[in-house]
């Protein structure tokens, strides 16, 4: 079995999720953010997240939440971990974090080198920095695009938290990315789609295979 864990992001769909736990999948992402094609309304993600035995990571995927958010979430329950996709400062995910009672996950955008030093400014805010490519200024999302950044700048990375790779990932790069790297955890979206929010269950396959022969 790969060393490596994978999170199969933008789940909408009891099929999808099956299909990613079924191949090996160790964290599901289900979105909350209305200007996504992945978005899901709060009484469905609650219903596909309480799908996920135990053992699996359920990330909700919030874009700047106010509390009254956050607190809906945790008490819908079946969420472990809320990844924060949006401006949310050290201070911010710390607040989060302490009035959740959750594992934070921070996405930190990378175009350049002092991208990722940034990271470090959620040292003991957040449990997990994502590292996901940058989006243009002029995008609704900030995320999700299929878009990768320079790996090359995760070479030699090492950072105070736990860290996963996302951007651009598909079954035909993921071992490269890997190697490249050093990642423990890899996060998919729109590589194990079909057309945008919609996942396909033989590309997540395609994907967790290629993750497993890592």
């Amino acid at each position: 079995m790969s060393r490596i864990a994978i999170k199969i992001c933008g789940l909408s769909t009891a099929e999808t999720l099956q299909a990613a736990l079924d191949h090996g999948a160790t964290h599901v992402g289900f979105v909350h953010f209305a200007k996504s094609p992945r978005h899901l309304d709060l009484t469905t993600l609650a219903g596909l997240a309480a799908r996920a035995p135990s053992h699996v990571g359920r990330v909700a995927v919030l874009v700047d939440p106010d509390d009254a958010l956050v607190e809906t979430l945790v008490a819908a329950g079946g969420i472990s971990a809320l990844q924060l996709h949006g401006r949310e400062t050290p201070q911010r995910a710390a607040e989060i974090a302490s009035r959740s009672g959750l594992e934070i996950w921070k996405a930190v955008s990378v175009k350049r080198a002092g991208d990722i030093a940034s990271a470090a400014a959620y040292t003991g805010a957040a449990h997990r920095i994502l590292f996901d490519a940058k989006t243009p200024d002029s995008a609704e999302l900030p995320g999700g695009m299929g878009m990768r950044f320079d790996w090359g700048l995760l070479a030699d990375y090492r950072g105070d938290l736990p860290w996963a790779l996302s951007g651009g990932l598909d079954a035909d790069n993921v071992a490269a990315a890997v190697r490249q790297t050093g990642a423990l955890l890899v996060d998919v979206s729109s590589g194990v789609e079909s057309a945008p929010g919609v996942k396909a269950v033989d590309k997540i396959a395609a994907f967790c295979k290629a993750v497993a022969q890592c």
